[in-house]
């Protein structure tokens, strides 16, 4: 789990990672073995016994720096990514987040630059709101409606939703399983986990190789594996078009 990449000065939320620290989390993948592909073809490649080597990386929020930054650098080594964007908020600032510093958000032209580069669009809502405190209308909203807005976008409907804050219960499952997203992504689901729940890592500026291979080992202890029924619905979608 990715979000800003850019010269890290201000980060109180800890969001940024360096170009140049990317490119060295990038290439610590790849000495092992590793690539960085979308959520989307890993799902797929698990679905058909070749997920081995593969990891989902994503890109939370849809930050302008994914095109001048991150891109170049999933490029030289070979990766894809999932990009989850707000189409609400698209050319926008991160306004959601109160301490700040304001980035700039990918435009909707960019966002099409994004997906006609290879990387896989999902949604992150359409305007970052939290689903736990949502009314039916915004659950609606930042689901159903962004999931539309994005298809007429890009030309293609969203496999996948990011929950934003990674904040999740079982009535947002429900919305965006209803709205029709093939998977979700989370932070920590816990017992929610599942194909619309999927558990992720933080990777940020710290993490140089240690910390990564501190991640690996702990991660799969840290979080539930996948229940068997979201392998079966995994193979089904991938079967049936429905993971792309």
């Amino acid at each position: 789990m990715y979000h800003s990449v850019a010269e890290v000065t201000e980060d109180p939320y800890h969001v940024t990672v360096s170009p140049d620290r990317l490119d060295r989390q990038l290439r610590w993948l790849r000495d092992r073995g590793l690539r960085g592909v979308s959520v989307a073809a890993l799902l797929r490649a698990r679905a058909a016994g070749r997920g081995a080597g593969l990891v989902g990386l994503t890109f939370d929020d849809g930050y302008a720096d994914f095109s001048s930054d991150a891109l170049p650098l999933l490029r030289r080594h070979d990766c894809t990514a999932t990009v989850f964007v707000m189409p609400g908020r698209a050319g926008g600032v991160n306004a959601w987040d109160p301490l700040g510093p304001r980035k700039p958000l990918l435009t909707e032209d960019g966002i099409r630059a994004v997906a006609d580069a290879g990387m896989e669009i999902g949604s992150h809502g359409l305007l970052h709101q939290d689903l736990t405190t949502s009314d039916g209308v915004t659950l609606v909203r930042e689901t159903a409606i962004s999931r539309m807005l994005l298809t007429e976008l890009t030309g293609q409907a969203p496999d996948g939703f990011c929950y934003p804050y990674g904040a999740l219960d079982t009535r947002s499952v429900e919305a965006v399983r209803g709205a029709g997203y093939g998977y979700a992504c989370a932070i920590d689901p816990g017992p929610l986990t599942g194909l619309h729940a999927l558990p992720r890592v933080h990777i940020g500026a710290a993490d140089t190789s240690w910390r990564l291979h501190l991640k690996r080992v702990l991660h799969p202890l840290r979080r539930r594996p996948l229940p068997e029924e979201s392998t079966v619905q995994a193979t089904q979608a991938a079967t049936t078009g429905g993971i792309r």
